[in-house]
């Protein structure tokens, strides 16, 4: 545990991010199985409809610093090609 007052700080802060970043990619990977789950049950309306969101969910994270750019590109491609695969 650190002694001076500012590295007692960057604990608490980074602990706090670390938490919200973890709560920003389970979002993610929830709403990502969604639309995974409703493309294996042929429910391709649904997983359209539902695919904007989880573009934007991603997006933000991305905006954030949470995801990097090229992860949240490559997971927005591979959902995008999921859903449209699906016809």
């Amino acid at each position: 545990m650190p002694n001076i007052k500012s590295a007692i700080k960057r604990v608490d802060v980074t602990s706090k991010k670390t938490l919200e970043n973890k709560m920003i990619k389970s979002q993610i990977a929830t709403m990502s199985k969604k639309v995974k789950t409703l493309v294996a049950n042929g429910e391709v309306e649904s997983a359209k409809n539902l695919l904007p969101e989880v573009i934007a969910l991603i997006d933000s994270a991305c905006s954030k610093g949470v995801l990097h750019a090229n992860n949240a590109a490559r997971k927005v491609s591979k959902l995008t090609v999921l859903v449209n695969s699906a016809n």
